[in-house]
Parts: C-alpha cells; structure tokens; sequence
C-alpha cells in the first residue's frame, strides 16, 4: 500500500535557474542549504558566467564548512569562536554542532566562549606569521515545534540575494528539498488513520532518493553525512510520533508501531519520497556457517550464518526464542562451578563489536574447563537483518532504525506476551540463576544528530559524539557494595590489560569535553562509568558496555570486540571470585 509518492525539485537547481536571468545580472546571492561542495561549486560557475556573484554555503554544520572551504588553516595559531547562545537551544548546542573543530584544527589554539544571540559564529583566527582575521558565520536556523508542542530552533535553507544597485531584495528562511522532504514524510504519517492498536503495520518504508552531503573527515572515525542525519531524524520522528499516537511519553522503548524502515541514498537532481505499507518477508532458513579467520581477526560485523556456527561449536545446553519476524534468538548454557554470568550482545542491532566480543569471551572460557555462563550473542536477529540489509549501501552509517526490534521497541523493555526475542533473556536466567547480566552494547563512533528536530538526538543526548569506552552499572538496592567493588575491578583491570584503551579513552574524552562543556559522568581508572540502583534490570548486577563501535571496521573493530571480550571475562572472574 503506497502512502506517499512525490518528487520535490532541487533547490540549487531552482536558484541557479531563477538567478541566471539577465535581470539579474551584477547580483550578489548568498545561499545556505542542504548540498556538497561540489555542485555548490558549480552553481556558483554556472552564475558567475552569467554575471552573478554567488556564494553558496552548507546549512548543515556551517562553521565545520566554513573552516574546510574558506579558511586558510596553514600556519593557523589560534582560533577563537564566540558560538551562539538562544533561548530554544540547549547552550551547547552550537559548540556540538561546531564538532570535531578543535580536531581538525589540530596544532591551533582553540577557544569557545558564548557570544550573542543573533546565529551567528564570531571567529578570530591568528596566524604565526601575526596575520589577524575577524570573520562572522551565520548559522541558519528558525523555529519550529516538537511532536509535543516544545519549540525547537534547527537548521534551514536562507537566501540573501542583492541587486545590480547592491539594494536587498531577500534575506529569509527557504525552505530547501532536504526540509520538504522530511515534512511531506512526518506530515504523511501523521495524517494517516492508523488504528488504536499497536503494532499499527508490519514495515513502513520509506525511500528517498536526494541531493546532499556525504564525506569523511581526517578525524578518527568522522564523517558528515545529510544522508545519515535524515535517515536518522526520519525514524526518531516518527517514534516520536507514534509514541504519541499511542498515549504513550516522549522517548518511551515499549512502544511497537512495526518496523521504520528509513532508506535514504544519494541522487543528483530532484529529490523524491516513497512511502509504502509492506508485509513481512517471507523468511529463508540460515545455515550455520564457518569463519574464515579466527574471531580475534575478525575485521567487521558477522553474518547470521557465521554467529549461528559459533554457537553451535560450543554445544552445551542449547535453547532458543523466536524473533518477530520468525529468525531464531540462539543460546547455549555451558554448566560449571562457581555463579553463573549471563552475557549477551546485539540487544541494539546496530551495535555489532558485543556480538564478537561475546562469543570471543565465551571461547576463552571454555577453553579454561571451568566456565559457567548462559551466553546469547546476538539477542535481536530482525534488527540484526535489517543492519545488513542497509548498511550494503552505507556502511558508515549509524542506521539506528535497525536498532530495535521487528516490532518496533527495545526488546529489553518489552512490556508483555508474546515476548519472542526477549523469551531468550527469560530462559537463559532460568537455566542458569545467574544474578550478573554481562549486557555488551556500542554507540556512534561519530556524531549523531537530528538537524531538523533541534539538531540534538533528542532523549540522547549524552551520546551525540563519542567519548571512549564507557561502562554503566545498574543495581538492585542492597547491591551497592558489590558494584561498587565490580566496577573499580573491571575498570582497573581492562585499565592495565588492554593496551592503548587508557589512551583512546584520553583522546576521546578530551576532544568530547572541548565540545559537549560537561561530562554528566564519572571517569575511573580512565574509563567513564555510571553506576545506579535501580530495580528496572531483571538480574541484581547488570554491567553494560558501551563501545564507540557503530560504522567501525578494520583494526578499529578489532579493538573494539577485544574491549568488549576482556570487558566480559574480568566481570566473570571479578563476580566469581566475590562469591556472589
């Protein structure tokens, strides 16, 4: 069932069509929108030729453009920028939207201090050879409303455009195919009758073919994506509206509207949006396949195949939940002395380096003759296909509309029958009395937003730009002393046994702290931690890690599944050896 179908021409295109006119000719243009360099380069030509001064500008992160397309930034010394401050934005909204500037200026001084109100980035720059350049760098936006009434200031197209005579003619908000897009999608969901009931669709696909931007920055695992952002702002919108729909609060994980299926490529002319209704698919069995190469090697995410083979070789006693969609939830318990531990990974689909990490950790302990675990390594096989699926084309995006479940929620906050993927958790705590969940999870290894939505991930806001390895505990009430004693152990031992984690932490947390102005988090043996009581968690001690694994491959992978595989055995022989 087609809900939407709609092209939507390209706003550089109208511009450079509307300014080649011969009336125009002597005019200045400056234009902010939602494109890269390239065909804003070109438009620019196309103008010139025609007599027109034109400048085009990115609206998506434009100081980060500014300083990459107009900044001389050799010899570069200082650099101070006095960012925005406005009463609709969280005050470091504009120095995370300036992310990773202090990075990429590597060498330069850099120094934020708030500054006006007025959207505009005031920049110093100081060169050793004594030069001093004064700029000003608009930033673009204008206010619109949450799904829950809340204003919320994000960035939009803008268009100044000055005659022959220099007399202004525009200077407004434009609103440019990237934003029309996204609305004709929120709006389309919004006016459909969509039932009183949940699950209120098996997949709702949403295709869209548009210009924008999409390249990697010299910076760790950076890059700057529209493609990634819309596809990002597009599933969380629509959640949101959802959890609305169904009465239920902003950011709430039990909701099951079906499968959000955003998939956003690059096309280089008008943009268009598909909008349709689809069944599940009708699902082929997935035979257990062999490695090629030892887990410790492994480069990037696994197949279904392949995670079903190594479960398999570990033989134990199997059980198994069925997802949703129909694929199997496998797990093994392997009987030994001592308490048990349950470990599991790919509770958020998206977040792969646990499921090696699991499996990795699990080996080594059989291979001690002493192991006692329940062990899941992939808990949630729908959004684990759906993963695969998407990132076949972008593989070096986040795609967290795989991150839940077939049905739409966080399978940990599944709230009743059918359980299906959590079915899992509940067999592998009753075979095992395990009171330790070993839960490995990951996050963006680059920055996460939501241009049109007020930019910030909304309810995620802690997670927009990585920030190391970060480990959370939660516990039962009476447990406090044994976390606290769990997580200085962990922290301690992954601080002296993992090589080179102490200082990618150092980077990360440096570079989080010039831009996010806070941690809102503890940080011990060189590793940020939080740790809570709470009775949410099903078993007393729950240790979650949390890995900046999301779009990582080669050696970094690599790194992150051997963080998470020591993660997990100083955690067993740390709970072990409590007697717990």
């Amino acid at each position: 069932m087609v809900l939407l179908d709609r092209t939507f021409d390209r706003t550089l295109d109208a511009w450079t069509h509307a300014y080649l006119a011969p009336a125009w000719r002597g005019a200045v243009v400056e234009g902010w929108l939602f494109e890269g360099a390239e065909a804003r380069r070109a438009a620019q030509a196309r103008l010139a030729q025609a007599g027109v001064t034109a400048r085009f500008r990115s609206a998506y992160k434009p100081l980060l453009h500014y300083f990459l397309e107009e900044v001389d930034r050799e010899g570069l010394a200082s650099v101070v920028v006095r960012y925005p401050l406005h009463e609709h934005a969280q005050a470091k909204r504009f120095t995370l939207e300036a992310y990773p500037l202090v990075a990429l200026l590597e060498g330069a001084r850099v120094t934020m201090q708030p500054g006006a109100s007025d959207l505009h980035y005031d920049v110093s720059l100081t060169y050793a050879d004594g030069r001093k350049i004064e700029e000003r760098v608009y930033a673009p936006n204008q206010l619109g409303r949450a799904q829950d009434g809340t204003p919320e200031l994000s960035p939009t197209g803008w268009l100044r455009v000055r005659d022959a005579e220099g007399v202004p003619q525009i200077d407004a908000a434009q609103a440019t195919e990237f934003q029309q897009v996204f609305r004709s999608i929120v709006d389309t969901v919004r006016g459909h009758a969509w039932g009183a009931h949940e699950p209120y669709f098996d997949r709702l696909e949403i295709r869209v073919d548009l210009p924008g931007i999409d390249f990697a920055l010299p910076v760790d695992e950076e890059i700057v994506s529209t493609f990634e952002a819309l596809h990002e702002d597009v599933y969380f919108s629509l959640l949101e509206h959802f959890q609305q729909h169904s009465g239920r609060p902003s950011g709430d994980r039990g909701l099951q509207p079906g499968q959000i299926i955003p998939d956003i490529r690059r096309h280089d002319g008008a943009a268009r949006v598909l909008i349709s209704l689809e069944p599940f698919a009708a699902l082929a069995p997935v035979a257990p396949a062999a490695l090629a190469t030892p887990l410790a090697q492994v480069r990037e995410p696994l197949s279904a195949a392949q995670i079903a083979g190594c479960m398999a070789a570990f033989g134990g006693d199997t059980f198994q939940a069925v997802s949703r969609q129909g694929r199997p939830v496998l797990g093994t318990y392997l009987r030994g002395p001592g308490p048990a531990v349950f470990i599991s990974g790919a509770q958020h689909a998206n977040e792969t380096s646990g499921v090696v990490g699991a499996l990795r950790a699990a080996q080594a302990l059989a291979a001690r003759g002493d192991a006692h675990f329940a062990l899941i390594a992939a808990e949630n096989p729908d959004g684990y296909a759906l993963f695969n699926r998407l990132r076949e084309h972008h593989p070096r995006h986040m795609l967290h509309a795989s991150r839940y479940s077939a049905l739409g929620d966080d399978i940990a906050y599944r709230e009743r029958a059918p359980f299906f993927e959590r079915e899992g958790r509940h067999q592998a705590h009753a075979i095992s009395g395990a009171q330790l969940h070993i839960n490995l999870h990951g996050y963006p290894a680059h920055e996460w937003t939501r241009p049109l939505s007020g930019y910030l991930p909304r309810h995620f806001e802690l997670w927009t730009i990585p920030k190391g390895f970060f480990l959370v505990l939660r516990h039962h009430p009476g447990w406090g002393e044994r976390a606290r004693r769990l997580i200085e152990g962990v922290t301690a031992r992954l601080a002296r046994n993992v090589p080179g984690l102490v200082e990618f932490n150092a980077r990360q947390l440096e570079l989080f702290h010039a831009h996010a102005l806070e941690t809102g988090f503890d940080v011990l043996n060189g590793i940020p931690v939080q740790v809570t009581e709470s009775d949410r968690e099903e078993l007393p001690l729950a240790l979650i890690s949390e890995f900046p694994d999301e779009t990582v491959y080669g050696d970094r992978f690599v790194f992150a599944h051997t963080v998470q595989m020591e993660t997990v055995l100083a955690a067993t022989d740390l709970h072990r050896n409590s007697g717990a």
